[in-house]
């Protein structure tokens, strides 16, 4: 055997290992990588849910809080039911006489409190009354003068046993070019008012002529 043909003999085959150790290097940086792109995805997915809610809560938006809050019915409460005789109301039109036949049922907290409502309906049905009076035709035909003749009623029907609800106000327009607009802290609206124990207002008849 030569000298050349010994000294490669002799000489050990390093050329695998090494690239087999950077291999596996490149492969623990990218788990390494992943990982901490995935954990900053978690983070800020976290910090904008918190950074919503504490603008809600900053506004004093409850309706906002109280969806982001949210909880699952539980259905051995269930709500109580209170109908109402129907009425029937003249209307406030000036260029003719219309009226309105109106049934509705008051979705209400629990039964005692119903059985209460009933000791003031008098009362409560005047306040409807006074309310439907109020009303034009037109008014009363859109699907938002509804739900706004819904609104007044869960208000107005609470107020002859002395639960004073405040009217809602309506949330500000967003800025232009923006998705959300953040209040200021110096905006920050008053405390929250009582609970109103009606729940809901559901038509079960409406009838305009």
């Amino acid at each position: 055997m030569s000298a050349t043909a010994a000294a490669t003999a002799a000489t050990p085959d390093v050329t695998a290992p090494i690239k087999a150790g950077k291999r596996k290097k490149l492969i623990v940086i990218g788990v390494a990588v992943l990982l901490v792109l995935a954990l900053a995805g978690a983070g800020a997915t976290l910090w904008l849910k918190k950074r919503a809610a504490h603008a809600a809560e900053d506004a004093g938006d409850e309706e906002v809080v109280a969806q982001l809050k949210e909880a699952k019915p539980d259905p051995k409460h269930p709500p109580t039911f209170l109908p109402l005789d129907i009425f029937v109301v003249n209307l406030a039109d000036r260029d003719a006489d219309r009226y309105a036949q109106v049934g509705l049922t008051l979705e209400v907290d629990n039964a005692a409190f119903a059985e209460q409502m009933k000791t003031y309906m008098p009362a409560i049905r005047n306040a409807i009354l006074m309310i439907l009076a109020h009303k034009t035709s037109r008014e009363l035909l859109e699907r938002s003068g509804k739900e706004q003749l819904a609104e007044e009623i869960m208000r107005e029907t609470v107020r002859p046993l002395g639960i004073t609800i405040a009217p809602r106000k309506a949330a500000p327009a967003p800025v232009d070019g923006s998705l959300t607009e953040v209040p200021s802290k110096k905006s920050k609206a008053a405390a929250p008012g009582p609970h109103n124990p009606v729940r809901n207002v559901h038509f079960s008849n409406f009838i305009i002529q």
